[in-house]
């Protein structure tokens, strides 16, 4: 569980839904699976932001293939919305590119890791507690 959440929390295209459900099915205890989608998909939103931070932009567009859509959009919403768009980092599509455009922007670690621990886990909680 913990390495879904993880990969699923970097610009990689996965989910770690589908990891939670089938987990839940097979007996798997909610709240262990709850810690460590959280801590996985939290760790992964720190290496996007730390990424983002000492890389910037050509990373998210050469290295990691983020289009330039994918990046403005992210970027003009964390413009517009300011660091209250962490909240949102849990939305698939646009949270990933949000942590790495926090990193680019300089945003504040410790808000950001306030806002992606809340995030994360409270939208894990609400899987977990919908799937059981």
């Amino acid at each position: 569980m913990f390495l879904a959440a993880f990969c699923a929390a970097t610009i990689l295209p996965l989910s770690s839904e589908i990891v939670l459900a089938a987990l839940l099915s097979n007996g798997f205890t909610p709240f262990n699976l709850l810690v460590m989608a959280s801590m996985g998909n939290v760790l992964g939103s720190l290496v996007n932001f730390v990424l983002g931070y000492k890389f910037g932009k050509q990373l998210a567009s050469k290295w990691l293939r983020v289009s330039d859509t994918t990046f403005y959009k992210a970027e003009s919403f964390f413009a517009k919305w300011g660091r209250w768009s962490l909240f949102l980092c849990w939305v698939p599509v646009i949270g990933d590119p949000i942590t790495l455009v926090a990193g680019v922007l300089r945003s504040n670690f410790w808000f950001f890791l306030f806002c992606v621990v809340i995030s994360k886990t409270a939208r894990y909680a609400t899987l977990i507690y919908f799937l059981t």
